[in-house]
């Protein structure tokens, strides 16, 4: 299961990127998820990377939120922008972390990306609430490298 696009299933997949529509319906924020098989780079590093590769750094608010995995080295980031990490506690990634990982340990990895996904929103909603004039200003789509 070293394949990327056999990590998840395209069932999974969709079930994925339902849960990032239900929670960017009620805010202004943006949640990307990224799986790649591995990095050269430092985990972090390379989420950093491809959130900027992604335009994550470009949404007006500045609270765009990125799930990175690196499926090979079963490691996995979550990197929000500067408008939500000023605002979140700051223990907050970290406990969504550990909700994500009880399920990848598992071998549950659609329900705890979906986990996480929806936890991001909920807090995402409390700082960002959806308005009128709000647009969908990314993808919802795995994107894979």
């Amino acid at each position: 299961m070293s394949k990327v696009k056999d990590f998840l299933t395209k069932e999974e997949e969709q079930e994925i990127i339902e849960a990032i529509v239900v929670s960017e319906k009620n805010t202004s924020g943006e949640i990307r998820v990224h799986l790649e098989k591995t990095t050269a780079l430092d985990p972090y590093d390379r989420a950093m990377e491809v959130f900027n590769e992604l335009k994550m750094d470009q949404t007006q608010l500045k609270n765009g939120v990125l799930i990175y995995l690196a499926v090979e080295d079963k490691t996995f980031v979550i990197c929000g922008d500067q408008g939500i990490n000023n605002i979140v506690k700051n223990d907050f990634w970290d406990s969504t972390k550990d909700i994500m990982v009880a399920h990848f340990k598992n071998g549950n990895f659609k329900q705890g990306l979906i986990d996480g996904i929806l936890r991001a929103g909920e807090e995402l909603k409390k700082h960002f609430p959806w308005s009128e004039d709000d647009t969908n200003e990314l993808s919802n789509e795995i994107s894979k490298g």
